[in-house]
């Protein structure tokens, strides 16, 4: 069987987003002030990466708070920090950085408050008819068991990769069809499994889809987010029933009003 294309592409999609992170790197010795930050910010913005903030904790630990553009996977953010901060300052610090880093998502909502919200979807948007607003509640997903405030791990790096993804359908077009509704339900469950993502909450409604999730270090939010949006035309014969725009944004534990 010949493998479907996707619909929906980096090319022919508008991202909203939000992207922040909160990057933490340890130093084996660390310069005494910060007088090369405004080359550093200069030359990852080259790898769609700005850095908004900077302080040093003590002598070996320093704190970064970061954006980044869609297309940046996580793990090029500590690779182009560590890795352009080592260049500019090589001639006073041959090896300045210990291995080992910490990366949190951040947004403007901590996780707790964005998964109350999503799971509070039906009722903000409740329908005329009660029976439809019944059948609706029957689509919503929640896994207890995923719990996103937990960290991830790799040989060298904690993380939390946790993304919210939203995207708008063309029209109220699930509201009536029970039959499309549940294979939508079901290709988000099942793509969140092959994915490997710890999907926690999907608001599946008539006008746009929300989900949570946590997500690999490799994967950048613009694939995540059109990942799930081709798994939504599949599941519905391969037809653009999603807008060609989607939002992402981060969030985690803590919201931009505790970390800036």
């Amino acid at each position: 069987m010949k493998t479907p294309q996707p619909i929906y592409t980096p090319s022919n999609c508008r991202v909203a987003y939000q992207l922040i992170w909160a990057l933490s790197v340890f130093w084996r010795t660390a310069p005494v002030a910060d007088d090369w930050l405004g080359e550093l910010n200069q030359a990852t913005e080259r790898d769609h990466i700005r850095i908004l903030k900077h302080r040093f904790q003590n002598a070996q630990l320093s704190h970064f708070l970061i954006s980044t553009r869609p297309q940046v996977p996580p793990v090029e953010i500590a690779k182009s920090v560590k890795g352009r901060l080592q260049y500019l300052i090589r001639d006073r610090f041959p090896k300045p950085f210990k291995r080992n880093y910490s990366l949190q998502s951040v947004g403007s909502t901590r996780r707790e408050k964005l998964e109350q919200y999503l799971a509070s979807q039906v009722e903000h948007h409740s329908m005329a008819d009660p029976c439809t607003q019944q059948r609706l509640a029957r689509y919503q997903i929640q896994q207890a068991d995923v719990d996103l405030s937990a960290p991830q791990h790799t040989t060298h790096a904690i993380y939390w990769h946790n993304l919210h993804v939203v995207m708008v359908n063309e029209g109220r077009w699930m509201e009536m069809h029970d039959d499309v509704m549940k294979r939508l339900q079901g290709m988000v469950l099942k793509a969140s499994r092959l994915k490997g993502h710890r999907l926690s909450r999907a608001g599946i409604l008539p006008d746009h889809v929300h989900l949570t999730l946590g997500c690999s270090l490799e994967e950048s939010p613009l694939e995540v987010a059109l990942s799930y949006m081709n798994n939504v035309v599949f599941a519905c014969d391969m037809k653009p029933v999603l807008k060609f725009s989607c939002y992402v944004g981060t969030f985690g534990e803590y919201d931009l009003g505790a970390v800036l």
